[in-house]
């Protein structure tokens, strides 16, 4: 956010892609540039965003976020690309990017939570999305990396019900999941919490 900021006060126009309910951007309405759009993909949140942000001006596109889906916009449209944990295809970002513009993104590594679903004996479908996996398709353009950063965290379940809420909120983590069906898996989770008093897994963006 701090790094959107500082770039948002010398752009004429930004593009948000995956903009979600456009809280974020909300929150920085004061730097807003002369010219915006936002793309989404999930049909909740575009209608989020349409309702916060047509009504001030913004043009909100539906736009999948899937990476080799095409931008509805001419060429070097955009000063400021930005993107966080949306998927892009970075030639369309290039291609609507001005001369001399700036991508900024995080995005959330294909290995994030490894550690969880393979507690559940099975592999998220993104395994492949690193941060050099990125950097090598970015060297296939005429875009200049200025600045790369991995980052590790932990994420902590304090009990299996906010666990199990978790996983039915992100249903990739655990293809198929439900209660019924994982809950051997889920009693010997339960088990380790008692012992350990938390469950701990691995965050990577």
């Amino acid at each position: 956010m701090d790094q959107v900021r500082a770039l948002l006060p010398g752009a004429v126009s930004l593009l948000d892609l995956g903009t979600g309910g456009g809280e974020k951007l909300l929150s920085m309405r004061d730097l807003w540039p002369p010219r915006e759009a936002v793309t989404e993909g999930y049909a909740p949140n575009r209608r989020l965003a349409r309702e916060r942000l047509e009504p001030l001006g913004l043009q909100v596109v539906e736009s999948e976020a899937v990476p080799h889906d095409l931008l509805p916009f001419a060429d070097e449209t955009f000063e400021l690309v930005i993107d966080r944990h949306s998927a892009f295809d970075i030639a369309e970002v290039e291609r609507v990017l001005a001369p001399g513009g700036t991508f900024l993104t995080q995005q959330v590594d294909g290995t994030n939570l490894a550690d969880l679903s393979a507690a559940f004996e099975c592999e998220q479908p993104w395994t492949w999305f690193t941060l050099e996996w990125v950097l090598d398709r970015i060297a296939e353009t005429s875009l200049a990396v200025e600045q790369a950063q991995a980052w590790n965290g932990a994420t902590r379940f304090h009990s299996v019900g906010a666990l199990v809420y978790y996983l039915k909120a992100v249903p990739w983590t655990v293809e198929g999941f439900t209660v019924e069906t994982h809950l051997p898996i889920l009693l010997e989770l339960q088990d380790r919490l008692e012992r350990e008093g938390m469950l701990e897994y691995t965050c990577k963006s």
